[in-house]
């Protein structure tokens, strides 16, 4: 599902005397999240705010905000989460945002009448993310999201095509104690 707010991270705490603040960034780079020039404390779009700045700063990112000039204001801030608008963060052909992910049907890519379940969550392993797929008996699956298993995915129509390898959908056969 397309959304018209993405969150770009939480305000984890202060940073200085200056306003500066110290933000736990989910997105893939340092890069991406200083690319916005206008940042949202309310998911709806509420509360838009001017970017002055941003850099990375170890495995956080600090972010200084128009209006935001000192500790006092800063600390009003603590624990809550930033959104971007989904229209300022363009992706390139074929590739899409976890959060747009969640809540997918997922159909076999050969026989789409064959429904295996939702998304549910996308755990990252580092090599590869791993769908957390969940059927409407209520059982769960894990699915790699590598090229040949995920065929294609469209979040605009909610419904992603994979062609799962041997046993990852199918009942597991029963183990024998001799």
């Amino acid at each position: 599902m397309l959304l018209k707010y993405l969150e770009l991270g939480k305000i984890v705490s202060t940073h200085g005397v200056r306003g500066e603040l110290r933000v736990q960034h989910w997105c893939d780079s340092p890069d991406f999240f200083k690319s916005f020039k206008t940042v949202y404390l309310g998911k709806n779009g509420s509360e838009p705010m001017t970017v002055l700045g941003a850099r990375p700063h170890g495995n956080i990112m600090l972010l200084t905000l128009d209006g935001i000039d000192d500790l006092d204001k800063a600390n009003t801030l603590r624990g809550k989460t930033i959104y971007v608008r989904r229209e300022d963060a363009p992706l390139e052909e074929g590739h899409y945002f976890i959060a747009e992910l969640i809540g997918c049907k997922v159909v076999d890519a050969d026989d789409t009448t064959r429904e295996y379940g939702v998304v549910r969550d996308v755990l990252n392993t580092g090599a590869s993310d791993i769908w957390q797929i969940k059927d409407k008996e209520g059982r769960e699956y894990l699915l790699p999201s590598v090229p040949g298993i995920v065929e294609k995915v469209e979040v605009e129509n909610d419904i992603a095509y994979v062609r799962p390898i041997k046993g990852i959908f199918d009942e597991g056969e029963e183990i024998r104690e001799d």
